[in-house]
């Protein structure tokens, strides 16, 4: 388990998005649902251990200056998990090869939002 989408946080690394829980590591057994890792997740996510980080750097900040840490944790939200930002980024890089809108949006939608699939889909027709 670990995230794709890049997040500050100090028990999630900022490179790979692996997660430090004990649970998905040395603790987990096989009665443990998914229910019970998605509770643990989200229990860490409210409250972070900084004690025992994923991100020393992240860790760093967090114990040191926590308004910095703040402003980047939602600098990144609004940069990495902002459905709408990432869709217009996606469709001004396919308008800039030459594809209205329109096209570069449709091309998308077909495509699952993955944009070399709808460069070649609006390349093929």
């Amino acid at each position: 388990m670990k995230y794709d989408t890049k997040i500050w946080h100090p028990n999630i690394s900022s490179v790979t998005g692996a997660i430090c829980l004990d649970i998905l590591k040395n603790e987990w057994t096989p009665a443990l649902t998914i229910r019970t890792a998605l509770i643990s997740l989200q229990a860490l996510m409210c409250a972070p251990v900084p004690e025992d980080p994923q991100d020393a750097q992240v860790a760093s900040q967090y114990k040191t200056d926590i308004k910095a840490f703040n402003e980047t944790a939602k600098y990144w939200t609004d940069l990495y998990a902002n459905p709408e930002k990432i869709l217009n980024s996606k469709v001004t890089n396919l308008m800039e090869m030459g594809f209205n809108e329109e096209q570069a949006k449709n091309a998308l939608a077909k495509n699952g939002g993955d944009v070399e699939k709808s460069l070649n889909y609006l390349l093929s027709n």
